[in-house]
């Protein structure tokens, strides 16, 4: 008999009751250390206190209202993004999937609208991951999350990450856009090289395509800048964020220059929930800590401290662990024995991480952790390890 919940998630046994900062407590008060902070999700931990302090003041004033009517709040995080980033105009979903969506339309509209309906095809890359609607699943082209959704979306080429000659040779008259993740989060914890986001650029500009990247896993000072592609000092044309932006709450976005979407009028795109009172007061929440002077420079200390405590394990247990890769507080363990067993003996050690792509284990933990956190993960780490050693 099948559960009344749709049985489409590999879930532990594990069940929390609260969340305080970079823990998990249990109904019977066992505290977990997250390091998978809901999937890179909880950027500023639980329960944070200035997170908290907001949604319950907006929700004793207004919760929904739809688009038919302005939102101020809305206007408020649209400006603060715009003034922080690449984008001069946003629009507001519910997730990364229907940011993807947007994306998607943007690139197809753009095409159209300067007399080149022809081009709509974009090119991604292997081990891509851009959410779970038709055509970002497309999009992405892994093939075990389209099985059994045939005939694919239309429109979409894949290929190698990191290789900006194959990128060329697939570029044909249809071609309209490049979408690629700075760093891939489910393909495996894979950063592009600064010379790649480069290339990615030089190569949109050449042949007149869109460059649209895909931070919903790595953006949201994740990397320790608020978007990871600033490393690189380049821009794309379409960003989509969501994840990270509401701290926990749904929340995604488009991020866009105008010329992507000059053609963009009433009626063009839409969404009932997206930019609503609630979801724009918790983002501004999450925006008034990660813009206060020193948060990023803190992300990128701590995360570099994490970084060389990981590798020293990496070293000392090379029968455990090939690699460390990533990229800020996204990171990856490159593992020699199967990653599934290690994240499960990691739970046991009461570190929470996830799976990805390649035999990895991803630590996301949130973007406050601090040292003392750091160590304990570490600690559940080489005890782990030691236990493949032994």
């Amino acid at each position: 008999m099948i559960p009344a919940v749709l049985p489409t998630y590999a879930r532990s046994e594990l069940a929390f009751e609260r969340g305080e900062g970079a823990y998990l407590i249990t109904a019977d008060g066992e505290r977990y250390l997250d390091f998978a902070a809901g999937i890179a999700v909880n950027s500023l931990g639980h329960s944070h206190p200035h997170l908290v302090e907001t949604l319950i003041e907006q929700g004793k004033k207004l919760w929904h209202t739809s688009n038919l009517y302005e939102i101020p709040e809305q206007t408020r995080l649209a400006e603060r993004l715009v003034a922080n980033t690449f984008a001069d105009s946003v629009f507001f979903g519910n997730s990364g999937a229907e940011a993807g969506e947007l994306a998607i339309k943007i690139v197809r509209k753009y095409h159209d609208d300067t007399g080149h309906p022809e081009r709509y095809r974009i090119i991604g890359c292997q081990g891509a991951f851009h959410g779970r609607t038709l055509a970002t699943l497309a999009a992405a082209g892994n093939e075990k999350y389209l099985k059994g959704y045939a005939p694919n979306v239309d429109g979409f080429d894949s290929v190698a990450f990191g290789n900006l000659n194959e990128l060329r040779a697939a570029i044909t008259p249809e071609t309209a856009a490049i979408m690629v993740e700075p760093v891939q989060g489910e393909g495996g914890v894979r950063p592009g090289s600064i010379d790649y986001l480069k290339g990615l650029r030089a190569v949109a500009d050449e042949f007149g395509l869109l460059l649209v990247f895909d931070e919903v896993q790595c953006g949201m000072g994740r990397t320790g800048k608020l978007f990871a592609h600033e490393w690189a000092g380049v821009t794309p044309d379409v960003m989509m964020v969501a994840k990270g932006l509401g701290g926990g709450f749904p929340v995604g976005a488009v991020l866009a220059t105008e010329n992507a979407v000059q053609g963009f009028a009433p009626g063009a795109h839409g969404s009932t929930f997206g930019g609503n009172p609630l979801a724009m007061a918790v983002s501004n929440a999450v925006l008034d800590v990660m813009l206060a002077p020193g948060f990023m420079a803190t992300v990128d200390k701590n995360a570099r401290i994490l970084w060389n405590k990981l590798q020293a394990l990496a070293d000392r247990y090379p029968q455990v662990i090939a690699e460390v890769r990533g990229a800020g507080l996204l990171l990856g363990i490159k593992c020699v024995v199967p990653n599934g067993e290690m994240v499960d003996k990691l739970r046991a050690q009461k570190l929470l991480t996830v799976g990805a792509a390649d035999n990895v284990v991803r630590l996301v933990p949130p973007l406050t952790i601090g040292t003392a956190e750091i160590d304990q993960a570490v600690a559940a780490i080489d005890a782990a390890c030691r236990t493949w050693s032994a």
